[in-house]
């Protein structure tokens, strides 16, 4: 047969090669797991590239967070949907020598079919052809890793029908039209499905509770899992425990997380490669702070910037991913990111500059904190007997903005105690627990404040500054109290006591015994109790502390009530609110304390109305003040008024909201007289059978704790003592 092209009139063109078709897609991970979310957003963006639009999403995230993973993952899914090829290139965004452009236009270009001799010189011309030859074609491109909009601009198409899938550190708010995804680090779910696709079932199935503890310890960073779980593949004889337990070191944990050519440690040190030296500074203070999160205000003291200065450099470490906002003003690190910064401020930082930036934050704190104590409890002379601070804090306008930064900070100012303790500072720490006293008192942070006193009275001690150890335990004793511990609290506070008078120190030589007395008031040892209170009182008032003194009068007078002497309880409790009324504000906490300890002894004299009246006005400014305990405990004091005024349906439906309350604090004690007094109104209204379990598990509550309670439950539960 003749050949075609010899029989082809001379005038007539070559068909045109067909256009190649590229596949540069790297291959997806066989054990990618869970991010179906991610899988489905991205997936249905990719595919609107189908209509009349150019797609482009943007995936942004902390270094090992598995953003390529995820889009190579995605990318693949949508092939189907592009049918005239896949475009890949590794821009090295994070690196020192990012991808130019135009190099990366030329390979893309080549890979398009164009030969190299048609490929212009400029970066201009190249992405205008570029362009030009995606024209009318189905092509995806893959941008990983990219270092910032002005890369990948020139790398994106023109025309509809294409898509562009962007991953990298920094957030692409500056890229027009672009889908912005931010990555988060996998849930626990995941990250154990994660860990036992690799590591095997078997294994991970044998000791669950280590396998959740190693990603935990990895922070639930998919790179940090993957690591992890190579290492223990790789190793037989190694249990999960054992890797646990290596884990465990929060110095060591870093460098434990490297296996072959990955390692967590050298993805963080791209990131922070490219810091400028503000930034570099800032990240690596920041981490200094052992605060689940800190506040910008918090965050300025600490770099010693103004606000506005160190907002800049804040949200510009929140741009390139190293730092997280999870609302505005608020920063905080990923775990294992707060390690790796903390290794940057020793190895580049002088210990004098880390000590004084933690003393910084110290000194907002403790400054911030006592405007807020000041608010609270006017007139009181603690404040007078502070270490004076050199860094200011924050003013308040109104109490409600007062309380909502206490609370909100509660964490952050619990952990800046304790590690100002351990690191030289247990003087200004200890005064800061006295400051913060309210979240101690109000039962919702009790586990945190223990510990935070519990470190800073170690801490005192060792390093031999009674005061500071005399105030930490004066706290520490308080909060047992509050969570129902009296033998713990009445150990410490004995301590206290002996440690005040070796310091000369006002405060816990008049705070101590008042605590003293309310222990001694709860375990019915009422001498002891009317002893203690009326030292604690000598001693407010040879401080001039009017406010301690009306603290002191007022729990003298639930003395008196306990033992009968009605009048003079409601005359001593009458005394301290007036002290308090002179004193305080309206809305006083401590104001608040007198009403409630005054209610109680109206209730006592037989003077129901004006009790109710009372207590109700206490109940709205322990409301006000955020102080669930009191709070609960008012409720539940309203509930005995009702319930001696035979008005069962009103006492059980305040004792059922003084339980829900008190849900998780005021401990075990608190709750079994709620409950004592809950099935005698249940009784009351007929309800017998819930009545039973009410004093049933009251009943095992007091017995546990061997509480002189117990005996008029049991004689409760005696069929003939239910009507």
């Amino acid at each position: 047969r003749a050949d075609e092209e010899l029989a082809r009139p001379a005038d007539e063109p070559a068909p045109a090669p067909a256009p190649l078709k590229p596949a540069q897609l790297p291959a997806t991970v066989p054990d990618f797991t869970g991010r179906s979310a991610f899988v489905s957003e991205l997936g249905s963006r990719l595919a609107t590239a189908e209509g009349s639009v150019m797609a482009v999403s943007a995936v942004a995230g902390i270094g090992g967070v598995g953003k390529t993973t995820l889009a190579v993952h995605v990318a693949h899914q949508a092939r189907r949907h592009f049918p005239d090829g896949q475009l890949y290139v590794d821009l090295q965004g994070a690196g020192a020598r990012a991808a130019e452009p135009e190099t990366v236009l030329g390979s893309f270009l080549r890979a398009l079919g164009t030969a190299d001799s048609a490929i212009p010189d400029t970066l201009d011309e190249r992405a205008a052809l570029y362009r030009s030859t995606l024209d009318g074609r189905r092509i995806l491109i893959l941008l990983d890793n990219a270092h910032d909009a002005a890369q990948i601009r020139p790398l994106l198409p023109g025309t509809p029908g294409c898509a562009a899938l962007v991953t990298s550190r920094v957030r692409m708010v500056d890229l027009a039209g672009a889908h912005l995804v931010d990555l988060d680090v996998m849930s626990p779910e995941e990250a154990l499905a994660l860990f036992t696709r690799i590591v095997g079932a078997e294994r991970v199935g044998a000791e669950r509770d280590a396998a959740l503890d190693v990603v935990a310890a990895c922070g639930f960073l998919p790179l940090a899992i993957r690591i992890a779980a190579s290492r223990l593949a790789a190793r037989r004889t190694w249990t999960v425990s054992v890797l646990a337990a290596k884990l465990a070191d929060e110095r060591r944990r870093l460098d434990e997380l490297q296996a072959g050519d990955l390692a967590v440690k050298a993805t963080f040190e791209l990131g922070y490669g490219q810091l400028e030296p503000a930034q570099a500074r800032a990240f690596r203070l920041l981490g200094l702070a052992d605060g689940p999160d800190i506040s910008l205000a918090a965050a300025a003291a600490l770099l010693d910037l103004d606000p506005h200065a160190a907002e800049d450099l804040l949200e510009a470490l929140v741009d390139t991913s190293l730092v997280e906002s999870a609302a505005p003003g608020r920063y905080r690190y990923h775990d294992l990111v707060r390690l790796y910064a903390r290794a940057c401020a020793e190895r580049d930082e002088g210990a004098v500059e880390r000590e004084s930036a933690l003393s910084r934050l110290l000194d907002f704190y403790l400054a911030t904190a006592a405007g807020v104590y000041a608010l609270e409890r006017p007139g009181e002379r603690v404040l007078d007997h502070f270490t004076p601070t050199e860094y200011p804090g924050l003013t308040f306008p109104a109490r409600e903005a007062a309380l909502d930064w206490l609370f909100t900070e509660s964490s952050g100012l619990l952990a800046c105690a304790r590690q100002s303790a351990a690191i030289g500072m247990p003087q200004r720490a200890a005064d800061l627990l006295m400051a913060v006293v309210d979240l101690g008192e109000s039962g919702a942070n009790s586990h945190q404040f223990a510990t935070a006193a519990t470190t800073v009275s170690d801490a005192a001690q060792t390093a031999g500054v009674p005061r500071a150890e005399a105030r930490a335990r004066t706290m520490l004793s308080h909060v047992h109290s509050v969570s129902g511990r009296f033998a713990e609290a009445e150990a410490e506070a004995i301590r206290a006591l002996d440690l005040g008078r070796l310091a000369q120190d006002a405060v816990s030589q008049g705070q101590a015994p008042n605590q003293r007395g309310i222990i001694a008031l709860y375990e019915n040892r009422h001498d002891d109790a009317e002893a203690h209170l009326t030292q604690a009182m000598i001693a407010f008032r040879a401080d001039g502390n009017k406010p301690g003194e009306a603290a002191a009068l007022c729990n003298l007078s639930r003395v008196h009530l306990a033992t009968g002497r009605t009048g003079t309880a409601v005359q001593l409790a009458e005394e301290g609110v007036a002290i308090y009324e002179d004193d305080a504000s309206g809305l006083a906490l401590r104001l608040a304390n007198g009403k409630y300890a005054l209610g109680l002894a109206l209730i006592g004299s037989g003077r129901t109305d004006h009790a109710r009246n009372v207590l109700l006005e206490a109940l709205q400014i322990f409301r006000e003040s955020r102080q669930q305990l009191w709070h609960g405990m008012t409720l539940f004091r309203l509930s005995e008024l009702h319930l001696a005024e035979q008005e069962g349906a009103l006492a059980a439906a305040h004792a059922e909201q003084s339980l829900a309350v008190l849900r998780g604090i005021g401990g075990d004690w608190r709750r079994a007289n709620i409950l004592t007094v809950l099935g005698q109104a249940l009784a009351v209204i007929g309800q017998t059978d819930r009545a039973q379990v009410c004093w049933g598990e009251a009943l095992t509550v007091f017995e546990e704790l061997g509480s002189p309670e117990a005996e008029s439950v049991r004689q409760l539960l005696d069929p003939a003592g239910v009507s």
